[in-house]
């Protein structure tokens, strides 16, 4: 299953802006977003749509 989770990058590494679980050695996909990208998607009305335009976007 994919989750979601927004970061940021602060002093060369990525930060969650929300807690999560994760167990050590989780792998991580990690897709850097424009500043256009990030304002389309923050601007989307659900997580589920910002699921589907990230997977989208990916292919």
């Amino acid at each position: 299953m994919l989750k979601t989770f927004w970061a940021t990058v602060r002093q060369g590494k990525i930060e969650l802006l929300e807690l999560a679980k994760l167990p050590e050695g989780t792998k991580v996909l990690v897709t850097l977003l424009s500043d256009d990208e990030t304002d389309i998607l923050a601007s989307s009305q659900s997580k589920s749509d910002l699921s589907v335009m990230l997977m989208a976007h990916c292919y």
